[in-house]
């Protein structure tokens, strides 16, 4: 197999430190485990951040989503998790994972978990005639 699954997640220099921008980035084929039943859970990941320094490069991203395909995690878990190690990798201004989970036994699960930086707070809109 020419990749394996990896939770390092590799980032690159900002090309644009000196603005406040926002990178979104939608991952409709999450999976993880159910710890409960061992079952599989579905998910779509919303990310947004605005990034400092640094950026995810995506396609680290996407071998560090697919080593949560084989582990058990409750919805809420996991998507603190992910959120806390992308806060790690990038020291981002902003960010906010949303993960929607498709439906179990009746129930659709959305979890939001936001991190931002001490002092930032987002530029007010512009808002246009």
């Amino acid at each position: 197999m020419p990749s394996n699954p990896s939770r390092s997640l590799e980032t690159f220099a900002n090309p644009a430190p000196e603005r406040d921008y926002c990178i979104r980035i939608r991952v409709p084929e999450f999976s993880c485990l159910c710890p409960k039943t061992g079952q599989p859970d579905f998910a779509e990941l919303l990310l947004e951040y605005v990034p400092d320094g640094q950026c995810v490069e995506l396609k680290s991203l996407k071998l560090y989503v697919w080593s949560y395909r084989d582990e058990g995690a409750f919805h809420e878990a996991v998507t603190n998790r992910i959120l806390a190690d992308l806060v790690q990798a990038l020291a981002p201004r902003f960010l906010r994972l949303t993960a929607q989970f498709n439906v179990r036994g009746g129930i659709y699960t959305s979890v939001v978990a936001e991190h931002r930086a001490a002092g930032w707070s987002p530029p007010l809109p512009v808002q246009l005639p």
